[in-house]
């Protein structure tokens, strides 16, 4: 028989079969159910203003302590980590393998706690918990968004230790952020997986992380060299190998010399160019008083209705030989002829192709 009950938490109905079916049991003891609501009615009338007042605190009291216990339970040093390379994704039930690979379980099984100790592969990894803050949150299940929390957790102190990417971290609490809030608020516990406490602490950690940030302070270095002992066309280098824009302004605010540098219009019409399609530009087409091109304020307006290129220093491969997914390591590749993962393939390398992030998050949608 199926579960049936007013409340997912109570023992149920009793049922007994008859010849003309199933039919349910009424209470064996009526008298009993009386008396408790006697009981229950004579307390309440027993109840005065003072007693009311003290009920209503010892209730918030233990709602608070039931918060603290499921945030416990909840504790980001407990860790679920695996520490794998590659994993096998399969979207589909054969005779050999039974079910399929889920973005949560994928997740868990790459290594990017490790990843995020990569400077080469630090951003991609923000990037990506960035999107499943966007948008994949609730599709994760509870071990997966407990890892998640704890992978964010040491990104947070990994910024605040060594001040690096800070605005990226921004970027990605804010997006979180805001995702929390329309869960808690605006959907409800419908699609939430866990407890509502459980989530309440999130988003008050989120909230507590972002305090941290915004108090930041860099350290200025004294000791060695600095930017501004570097000749100007060494700076004009460094400027024009950025890729963000948002990052040539940053530079731009350090000294009067890089604001200079910062404000080249060539520079920004590379930036456009790299980023958009001529098409693009065209159609948003900004010119100053005399006439020329306002490439950085076009940069930052196509910005607004074209998505940017993506350039990451290492990411994520599929091979599609395998349909294994995979972190390539490239000294280990190049001495040992590794190629990341049991490929049987007869030349590896042309199978493999690099993952997006939001590559990734399609990989797992059926």
């Amino acid at each position: 028989m199926p579960f049936l009950g007013q409340d997912w938490r109570s023992p149920g109905w009793s049922w007994i079969k008859t010849e003309d079916g199933w039919k349910r049991c009424e209470s064996c003891n009526p008298e009993l159910g009386r008396e408790s609501s006697q009981c229950s009615l004579s307390h309440g009338v027993m109840l005065n203003s003072e007693d009311e007042e003290i009920f209503n605190n010892e209730e918030c009291e233990y709602a608070s302590k039931k918060r603290k216990k499921d945030h416990f339970r909840n504790d980001t040093n407990t860790q679920s980590f695996y520490r794998e390379k590659w994993i096998y994704v399969h979207k589909e039930s054969t005779k050999e393998r039974h079910g399929y690979c889920t973005l949560g379980e994928a997740f868990n099984r790459l290594d990017f706690s490790s990843a995020i100790q990569d400077i080469r592969r630090f951003t991609y990894v923000v990037k990506l918990l960035q999107l499943i803050a966007k948008s994949q949150l609730t599709s994760l299940s509870g071990v997966a968004q407990k890892n998640y929390f704890n992978i964010l957790d040491k990104i947070v102190q990994k910024v605040l230790c060594d001040h690096q990417n800070p605005r990226l971290i921004k970027n990605l609490l804010q997006d979180l952020s805001s995702t929390l809030c329309t869960l808690i608020r605006g959907v409800g516990k419908s699609v939430l997986v866990g407890n509502i406490n459980i989530w309440i602490c999130r988003l008050e950690t989120v909230l507590n992380w972002q305090q941290q940030l915004q108090n930041l302070q860099m350290t200025k270095v004294n000791d060695g060299l600095t930017l501004s002992d570097l000749p100007l066309h060494t700076l004009s280098n460094i400027l024009h190998r950025f890729s963000d824009g948002w990052d040539v302004v940053t530079l731009g605010q350090v000294t009067p010399t890089l604001y200079v540098l910062s404000e080249d219009r060539q520079l920004w019409k590379k930036l456009c160019q790299y980023h958009f399609a001529e098409k693009q530009f065209c159609r948003h087409l900004i010119l100053s008083e005399k006439g020329h091109v306002e490439w950085k304020l076009m940069y930052f307006t196509l910005q607004k209705y074209y998505p940017t290129k993506e350039q990451y220093g290492d990411t994520l491969h599929f091979c599609r030989h395998c349909s294994i997914l995979f972190w390539k390591d490239y000294h280990l590749a190049w001495l040992l002829k590794d190629s990341g993962h049991p490929c049987t393939a007869a030349d590896p390398d042309s199978c493999f192709t690099p993952v997006s992030p939001q590559h990734f998050i399609d990989l797992f949608k059926f």
